[in-house]
């Protein structure tokens, strides 16, 4: 199976859009938002994965088709070390339960050596099971997982390091 994950480019933004608005209702199940008076979701954050540094915007395509996309931001935690961030990640249902999810995120990782953190909303139990799967099978069970409670999140957070190491920058995001 030919899976692609390729850097969104300006002229793709609107693509980007579409598919956040079916991964908006997909969530819509877990965060309870509802859609505007035009009928839309909306993602208020997409722009600035064009016009601000830290954030990466992909695409993700199966045999050619779209099938989803994936956001990663890049966290300043501390003052030593930058941490890199699913901030949204989303597969099409016709290609959930193959693997792909699985095969695209170990990926995102590999293009982002480092350090990450990956956040799931306390109500959101699949992408719980998801990615505490996925990441402990990336990382080998070498891995901390925190769970917030507070204003700003709720629910478990993954931390872990990428096993690949940074090799001339990160060609490979393109």
């Amino acid at each position: 199976m030919n899976i692609e994950v390729q850097q969104a480019a300006l002229e793709d933004k609107t693509i980007l859009r579409h598919l956040m608005e079916l991964y908006a209702n997909d969530l819509s199940e877990f965060d309870q938002c509802d859609v505007d008076a035009h009928g839309l979701f909306g993602y208020s954050r997409l722009d600035h994965y064009w016009t601000e540094p830290g954030r990466y915007p992909f695409l993700v395509r199966v045999e050619g088709k779209l099938a989803g996309l994936v956001l990663v931001r890049t966290l300043d935690e501390s003052s030593h070390s930058l941490t890199h961030s699913i901030a949204e990640f989303f597969i099409l249902r016709k290609y959930r339960h193959q693997g792909i999810g699985r095969i695209v995120a170990q990926r995102i990782f590999d293009m982002f050596p480092g350090q990450w953190s990956v956040a799931q909303m306390d109500s959101n139990r699949p992408a719980q099971v998801f990615w505490g799967k996925v990441i402990s099978e990336y990382a080998q069970g070498d891995l901390h997982e925190i769970w917030l409670n507070d204003e700003e999140w709720k629910g478990p957070i993954q931390k872990f390091r990428t096993r690949a190491t940074l090799v001339q920058g990160s060609e490979n995001r393109a």
